[in-house]
């Protein structure tokens, strides 16, 4: 099909709730994209952080057909061999003592807000539900993780929303300090704030809040769906920050495109949910499982210890190009985020509608910042060639 085919055809079956792009993407390698008529793209988007190890790669494609041809699903009433395999390479890989496997972000986020309930619950019996979260923080698209999420935008239409979430400002340790009231059973981050506009938490404030969780046996829940599986340089961002969480979750990237999600909990955490208490039809699934197996394989030291540098790399280069436009740089790993001066959302977003037409796929975040989430893969010669289209783009909106 062409694109103007495939346009066509979504508009006639495909319910809008997308603002597409006017681009369709047939094919990849790497981190260069192909559309339907030839065209050559660079990738800075990884599909929104799931590409983690690029297009076409041939090891991670040998990995989830075999598994297909092997076994592709099988219910969790039963045992199999690539789940618990991942599972246990994540526990190493993070000092976490088990995991719940979902199928995406949101739900990864809602089992998580489930088990923080479910221990207080437990423990301290009704009345200690509430779960404090960061104002600008993003946590997913369903009723109760839309509550959690505190952006005001989200806010609206699907009333009512899920009760017992408050919304504070990061780094204001006097106003989480008033809001850890006694009905309050957990805490809430990202340590980067993707969606409102690639902020990362400063380390002391975390510790503090991690520190402060601890003394009133809250527990500490990070979101790290967008900033996990060696997204900001290491395995996960919390290894970067002295602590760890009580609860994680993680989704994106993990299974290299497949839909995959989950919940890591401590030890502290890990009996909360038994038989009954939490489930899914496809967590855990053979074939994700094995891509996320092969994902991991990828990912080791080497590989983390690159993705660092790169992204130092491509904030070195956009730092020195002197554009008045250019405000803060900011993110760690390949998590970064450009603030435009004087930008609104719209104006971002025609930023990366010009910077599509010249051949660079780029993301949007907050009122005023460009994202980038290239594969971790991506080449410097990839790498170079985005930024001189996203160099070219940016100098045109200074003139």
């Amino acid at each position: 099909m062409t694109t103007s085919e495939i346009k066509k055809t979504d508009a006639e079956n495909v319910m809008q709730t997308y603002g597409r792009f006017d681009l369709a993407i047939e094919s990849g390698k790497g981190a260069t994209l192909h559309s339907p008529e030839g065209k050559e793209y660079i990738d800075f988007t990884s599909g929104i952080g799931v590409n983690s190890i690029g297009y076409g790669n041939e090891k991670w494609v040998n990995a989830i057909s075999a598994q297909a041809l092997k076994l592709q699903h099988i219910s969790n009433l039963y045992y199999s061999e690539p789940y618990v395999t991942l599972a246990e390479t994540l526990t190493k890989r993070t000092g976490m003592k088990n995991v719940f496997f979902a199928n995406a972000g949101g739900e990864a986020n809602e089992g998580m807000i489930k088990l923080a309930r479910k221990y207080s619950f437990d423990k301290y019996g009704k009345g200690r539900s509430t779960i404090i979260s960061l104002l600008q923080s993003f946590h997913g698209r369903t009723i109760t993780t839309l509550a959690a999420t505190g952006q005001e935008v989200f806010h609206n239409y699907f009333f009512p929303f899920t009760e017992g979430f408050k919304h504070i400002p990061a780094h204001d340790v006097d106003t989480l300090k008033d809001a850890l009231t006694d009905d309050v059973c957990a805490v809430l981050i990202e340590l980067v704030q993707g969606e409102g506009g690639v902020i990362p938490l400063c380390e002391d404030y975390v510790r503090t809040v991690a520190e402060l969780c601890a003394s009133k046996d809250l527990l500490l829940l990070v979101d790290e769906v967008q900033t996990g599986i060696g997204r900001c340089g290491s395995l996960f961002a919390f290894q970067q920050y002295g602590i760890t969480p009580d609860v994680l979750t993680f989704a994106k990237g993990i299974a290299g495109g497949l839909p995959m999600g989950g919940v890591l909990a401590n030890e502290k955490c890990s009996a909360v949910f038994v038989p009954g208490t939490h489930a899914t039809t496809f967590g855990g699934n053979p074939v994700a499982a094995a891509g996320a197996i092969e994902v991991l394989n990828q990912l080791n030291d080497t590989e983390l210890e690159q993705v660092a540098k790169k992204g130092e790399y491509i904030r070195e280069k956009i730092g020195s190009w002197n554009n008045p436009i250019i405000g803060e740089i900011r993110g760690k790993g390949l998590m970064i985020g450009v603030s435009l001066v004087g930008a609104d959302s719209a104006f971002v977003k025609e930023t990366a509608k010009k910077c599509i037409e010249k051949g660079l796929l780029i993301l949007t975040a907050g009122a005023d910042a460009m994202r980038m989430l290239p594969p971790l893969t991506i080449t410097y010669e990839e790498i170079d060639k985005g930024l001189v289209i996203l160099k070219e783009v940016l100098g045109g909106l200074q003139s």
